[in-house]
């Protein structure tokens, strides 16, 4: 890389580094369709000569099959590394030299393609060429796969030694049984070893269409500007004519348990239970509630019981990740394999009180006083903005969810927390995995 182009870098992350948001200036979102069926969120903004896009595709893991789990995050990854003729280097040498930055993301329910230019004629576009080819006429080359496949196995064969790596998996594949969101996201040693071009090329035109597409964008940019680069990178994509809808998620009917042993000197310990949708109606009064429980660091209820008090574990937290059907809720905590039972039993009666007796109402204030605090720090930058476009969009919640959020904390009440709590908790039917035994020898 010659120095005009680290220069070109510096520059932008120099003024990224300058921009921040108010936590009380509105978030005006303007949303549109293109004529090729693609949903458009933007925020104008003119501060800094920067502009931020990300597309995002209902093309996530879930989409996987058994025999061939991992083909949804390999061509997502494929795609940036050979389009229209181009080799990956020449992908990457293009943007280094205007100083853009190409990126993206991928789970169980989307797969994302980002991209970060200046916003000066020359540098946008030719980032924007170098984008929409990645976006439209992927070449998924056969030798490149090769390597990456080989790449992609060594990483899960070492995975398959870290006790982190198998208790996630082993955690969900017991709360999803066969729903698609059992399947590891980059797949199985088996699976991606039988993943050929043609399936990649498959997966491509069946799941990357501008009908269901949702794009993104963020800076420095007029409307009419905006429009075009959307109209640009929808109209050549595949004509798939509907989203590939999600089987539903269900309920385990009883408890079940893993033991799983392992040479490590921790036990590695998850329990949960299926928890809320994107949009869900009890999403802030479990947002609000779990932060006491367990998502709130050091001032959370099983931090201090479990951890402060007794000393029984490393860490333990708890969350729930909302997702397009019943993300997880879980619990996860990291002991010495003779506290293990011990620190176990103490998680699930902690929880059991929680759910018994509620909040107080000095947690509850500490707690949205944190929370509403934080929000700043979630819209301090065009990227993050970009982030929350995205989510809005793809999980069609309301344009207002950014100027909403802090009044929905606000609202919460110890109530709301304790029924939405014993309404979509079940520990009686909790799934429970523990990687490093203790009854091991």
């Amino acid at each position: 890389m010659n120095l005009k182009c680290i220069q070109k870098i510096l520059v932008l992350h120099l003024m990224l580094s300058l921009f921040s948001l108010s936590a009380e200036a509105a978030v005006k979102i303007q949303q549109w369709q293109t004529t090729s069926g693609a949903e458009v969120y933007f925020v104008e903004n003119h501060d800094l000569p920067i502009v931020d896009l990300s597309v995002n595709f209902a093309a996530g893991s879930v989409h996987d099959t058994v025999e061939k789990s991992g083909l949804a995050g390999i061509t997502r990854y494929m795609m940036s590394l050979g389009a229209a003729g181009m080799t990956d280097e020449q992908i990457a040498n293009n943007m280094a030299d205007i100083g853009a930055i190409l990126g993206g993301d991928f789970d169980g329910d989307r797969a994302a393609f980002k991209l970060r230019t200046l916003s000066s004629a020359r540098e946008q576009k030719q980032a924007l060429d170098v984008f929409v080819k990645i976006l439209q006429k992927p070449d998924f080359p056969e030798a490149v796969l090769t390597r990456e496949k080989a790449r992609i196995i060594s990483g899960l064969q070492e995975s398959a030694t870290q006790p982190e790596s198998i208790s996630s998996k082993a955690f969900m594949s017991a709360l999803y049984g066969t729903h698609p969101y059992s399947l590891e996201e980059s797949g199985e040693v088996d699976s991606v070893a039988k993943i050929k071009r043609q399936d990649l090329q498959d997966f491509y035109t069946r799941y990357y269409s501008a009908k269901g597409a949702v794009i993104a964008m963020m800076g420095d940019l007029t409307r009419e500007q905006a429009n075009a680069i959307a109209e640009n990178i929808s109209s050549g994509m595949p004509k798939a004519t509907a989203v590939v809808a999600i089987p539903p998620v269900t309920y385990p009917t009883q408890a079940i348990e893993k033991r799983i042993v392992h040479p490590a000197s921790q036990s590695h310990i998850l329990l949960g239970y299926p928890g809320i949708k994107r949009g869900d109606p009890d999403l802030f009064p479990l947002y609000v509630g779990n932060y006491i429980l367990g998502g709130g660091g050091f001032v959370s209820r099983l931090t201090e019981e479990v951890r402060e008090k007794r000393g029984l574990v490393y860490s333990v937290y708890s969350y729930f990740m909302p997702m397009a059907d019943l993300g997880p809720f879980q619990i996860g905590l990291q002991t010495k394999k003779d506290q293990a039972e011990d620190a176990l039993k103490l998680v699930r009666e902690t929880l059991s009180k929680f759910l018994k007796d509620g909040v107080t109402e000095p947690e509850l204030k500490a707690a949205k006083a944190n929370i509403i605090g934080g929000f700043p720090m979630r819209i301090d930058s065009n990227s993050k903005i970009l982030d929350y476009l995205a989510l809005i969009g793809f999980y069609k919640l309301p344009l207002s969810y950014l100027d909403d959020y802090n009044k929905k904390v606000a609202s919460v009440t110890t109530a709301q927390i304790k029924d939405a709590f014993n309404r979509r908790i079940k520990p009686e039917n909790f799934v429970t995995v523990i990687v490093g035994d203790p009854s091991a020898p």
